[in-house]
């Protein structure tokens, strides 16, 4: 083969190759503007979770302020609570409340790292926290369910070091729960009227 037919056979190789690689752009982007345009009546498709109700959105932030966080008893249920209500206002006034969401938790610690003596090198706190979010203008529970948190801490020989050892890993874990909490409702909101 000379020269000139290897250059000719290469050439059309990349000729290919470039008409595929050209094919397949179009193609992904015509996909990506059919799929954007399925979200533009509101009923279909993706809509933002962070949208505005000015930017045409679900306004899930501006509704997430309307929920009222009940009461949750302990030192750790009030932080949860503390949590959720800051990450729901922004630090700020709440709106009138449409919602009420109902938090119960269940605490517990798991031991790891025990040695032959039975002493525990290190703990896991746990909270399990069941919720229920409370339409208030007709007493329809709208939605329902578990939420988890855990966070790891050692064992000292120290009192004093495992009691702030314990405390660091409950508010890590409540904070834990109360961003997931905050998500699902943004979640739950922004598909709700």
């Amino acid at each position: 083969m000379s020269l000139a037919e290897e250059r000719l056979r290469l050439g059309r190789g990349a000729d290919r190759k470039g008409w595929r690689r050209s094919f397949s752009a179009v193609s992904l982007a015509m996909l990506c503007a059919l799929g954007l345009s399925a979200c533009g009546d509101g009923s279909t498709g993706f809509r933002p979770l962070y949208a505005t109700s000015a930017m045409g959105g679900a306004g899930a932030e501006e509704k997430l302020a309307a929920v009222d966080v009940a009461p949750i008893p302990g030192r750790v249920g009030q932080r949860i609570r503390n949590e959720l209500i800051f990450q729901t206002t922004g630090g700020g006034s709440p709106k009138p409340p449409l919602y009420r969401l109902d938090i119960a938790i269940r605490e517990s610690v798991t031991s790891t790292m025990v040695t032959v003596s039975g002493n525990a090198g290190g703990q896991i706190y746990n909270i399990e926290a069941s919720f229920s979010l409370i339409r208030l203008s007709d007493k329809q529970v709208v939605a329902q369910g578990k939420s988890y948190g855990r966070a790891a801490y050692d064992r000292m020989s120290s009192i004093f070091a495992n009691v702030e050892a314990r405390q660091d890993a409950e508010n890590r874990a409540a904070r834990t729960v109360a961003e997931e909490l905050r998500t699902r409702l943004l979640a739950l909101l922004s598909t709700t009227a």
